[in-house]
């Protein structure tokens, strides 16, 4: 892989991340399991949840965890990854750059400082996660002070492959629009991430302005499920949202979209051709399991990172398998030094 060979855009979160109980999901009106953007009734959680006896302080945001995953399963040569988002001039802020730093990402910050960095609550209740997102300065991420600045444009020039979640698409569509025509002009690989329920439920049109310049879709299945059924498919059979996905319009035909959906523990379904196959997850005892916070963040960390090195789709989906399993063992979607996958 060469420098700069993949791109990624998004929402850079500082995760604040702790054990809690029932009571406190319920005190806030939280799913045990989801991602939502933080609302006025919100404001005291973050205050509540730093107060946890283990809190703990994580480098974050969907796009940004994918591709520090990518790079570290590539290892070497270091800044293969690109990273743009927006972020305050904040203590906050300087953690995150140092954490991009630590983990070899190429990143380039647009910096302001009328919004503070942005911060992730990651609630977390045995192996479920309620995801509750202040983005505060990411929101502040400004396509023609930052994306068409000749230096940073050049970058995304450089790339092969593009990623951004769909949590982006609250942002700045108008800079997912740009980067992904650039792709799918220059026949290159866009990938994209249904990211979450609301998405696909409040920011339809954005969603689908791009869907025609897609070439990899991933979800899970709550979000697969949940773009079915805003998108009237009437089935809640995931082979064959995978099919519908995939034969939505295009406008490069010379690539088949690929869909790629994960469901968790069970088998990942993805679309193989005009053929939908299912390939069964690692092992993992249910005790291991520390947190599942950013298991769908380094599941396409791990396909990025043998799709950039022009892998077959199988090889890219066992590497996102293994990256899965490796961060649900720890906090976060942290890592261990190196991986060891083969």
């Amino acid at each position: 892989a060469t420098h700069n060979a993949l791109f990624g855009m998004g929402n850079p979160l500082l995760d604040i991340s702790a054990v809690v109980d029932k009571d406190f999901l319920d005190k806030y009106g939280l799913k045990p399991n989801d991602q939502i953007l933080a609302e006025e009734k919100h404001k005291a959680l973050f205050d509540e949840i730093v107060k946890k006896s283990k809190v703990e302080y994580h480098a974050g945001g969907s796009t940004q965890n994918s591709v520090k995953i990518a790079q570290w399963m590539v290892q070497e040569p270091h800044k293969v990854a690109t990273f743009f988002g927006c972020i305050g001039t904040d203590h906050f802020g300087e953690i995150l750059k140092q954490k991009a730093a630590e983990a070899h990402v190429d990143a380039h910050y647009y910096e302001q400082s009328q919004e503070p960095t942005g911060t992730c609550a990651a609630c977390i209740t045995g192996d479920n996660r309620s995801l509750v997102a202040n983005l505060a300065a990411a929101n502040c991420y400004n396509k023609e002070k930052h994306l068409d600045v000749d230096r940073n444009w050049s970058l995304v020039e450089k790339a092969r492959v593009y990623y951004i979640a769909g949590f982006f698409l609250t942002v700045s569509p108008e800079s997912i629009l740009r980067v992904a025509k650039h792709a799918s002009d220059n026949n290159k690989i866009f990938g994209l991430n249904l990211s979450a329920p609301f998405i696909s439920q409040f920011f339809k049109e954005p969603l689908m302005k791009v869907m025609p310049y897609v070439d990899i879709v991933f979800g899970n299945e709550t979000e697969a499920a949940t773009f079915a059924k805003e998108q009237g498919f009437e089935t809640e059979d995931i082979a064959e949202i995978a099919r519908r996905v995939q034969s939505l319009p295009k406008v490069n035909k010379n690539r088949q979209r690929i869909v790629v959906f994960t469901q968790g523990r069970e088998d990942t379904v993805a679309t193989v051709g005009d053929k939908v196959k299912i390939f069964p997850v690692l092992d993992i005892d249910q005790n291991d399991i520390v947190d599942t916070n950013g298991a769908g963040d380094a599941f396409v960390g791990g396909f990025l990172s043998e799709l950039v090195q022009e892998k077959p789709l199988e090889e890219c989906i066992r590497a996102g398998h293994y990256a899965a399993n490796v961060i649900i063992r720890r906090v976060g979607c942290t890592f261990p030094e190196k991986p060891d996958f083969h």
